[in-house]
């Protein structure tokens, strides 16, 4: 992948904003409380609901789809950080998750 900004979960800011490029299926199972959900393929049409953020850090599975996200929104002047192994990452250090059913958080 080309030369992203990226950084690790670990990393992360406590008050980092954060973008969730995932799926809607994705999302619903489990995602970061506070972060705004927009699906990869429709984040150049709603360039305009994106959060405010200095940086905007881009989440999704595994780090790809928020990678060629962070690219793009790059080339559009957005300043963006890939967060490196994404939500696989996030789980993996413990940090927490909501759902959109109350249910437990899942991957």
């Amino acid at each position: 992948m080309q030369n992203v900004p990226e950084i690790s979960v670990q990393d992360l800011p406590a008050d980092a904003v954060i973008l969730d490029v995932r799926e809607d299926d994705e999302w619903a199972a489990g995602h970061v409380e506070g972060a705004t959900h927009v699906p990869l393929g429709e984040v150049p049409q709603r360039l305009g609901e994106l959060p405010d953020g200095d940086p905007l850090y881009v989440i999704c599975r595994s780090g790809n789809r928020s990678g060629r996200a962070v690219a793009w929104l790059g080339q559009q002047g957005v300043e963006s950080v890939n967060v490196a192994g994404g939500m696989r990452a996030w789980a993996a250090a413990g940090r927490p998750m909501v759902s959109d059913a109350g249910a437990p958080a899942v991957l």
